[in-house]
């Protein structure tokens, strides 16, 4: 049985990377800032149901066997970081767009409407799981992890998947004050030049990301 210290020393260390800016954070306070509230819990989940499928993988062995083999870590690499690429570039070309072809009236909607990121849960939800899912670095952070909290000689699925429990946890509780932040400053935030200097900082840190991440760092 895994114990409560061993619960409380992953926690520390998932909390700590939660806190750390990275794309995940990224993505939930531009989605939030545009007023996408539905969308950007959508994001919020979809994340975190990547990270429950990388706990349960990881506790069945089947992450190991994937870092294991240099080719279906490569492709998935390769197919993750050319997801980030694409969802960056498009925001910024989004934004290029808006800045020298319509109106600021338009500025805000049309934008968004071309690149299809209206306020909708499912697609909040599916963006963030297959931003999570194509990061094999979750998964390698995973195997390196979450082995050492579980006891030895007991089934690995019923820890793997509470010790992942507990990072979605902390995740989600991170997730309401990004989004709660976003809120407060919503006015602020939707200013059609606001808003075009907020997709180009995303759209740059999503696509730097992906660069990295092909480059192999």
């Amino acid at each position: 049985m895994i114990t409560l210290d061993a619960i409380g020393t992953f926690a520390l260390i998932v909390g700590l990377l939660t806190l750390t800016p990275g794309l995940d954070t990224a993505l939930i306070l531009r989605t939030a800032a545009l007023g996408h509230r539905r969308r950007a819990w959508g994001v919020v989940l979809g994340i975190q149901s990547g990270t429950l499928v990388w706990g349960v993988l990881t506790s069945l062995g089947v992450t190991a066997l994937l870092t294991a083999s240099h080719l279906a870590y490569e492709t998935l690499r390769w197919a993750g970081a050319a997801y980030l690429v694409w969802m960056g570039g498009r925001l910024l070309w989004a934004t290029w767009r808006r800045s020298s072809g319509e109106s600021p009236r338009t500025a805000g909607t049309g934008g968004e409407a071309r690149t299809g990121t209206g306020d909708t849960l499912l697609g909040g939800w599916r963006q963030g799981f297959v931003t999570n899912l194509l990061n094999p670095k979750m998964g390698a952070f995973y195997i390196a992890v979450l082995p050492q909290f579980i006891p030895a000689g007991t089934s690995h699925l019923a820890p793997g998947v509470l010790l992942a429990g507990v990072h979605i946890l902390l995740a989600v509780i991170w997730a309401c004050v990004l989004i709660a932040f976003a809120h407060m400053l919503r006015g602020r935030l939707q200013r059609p030049s606001t808003r075009r200097y907020l997709d180009r900082v995303t759209g740059t840190v999503i696509a730097a990301f992906g660069i990295r991440l092909a480059l192999g760092q």
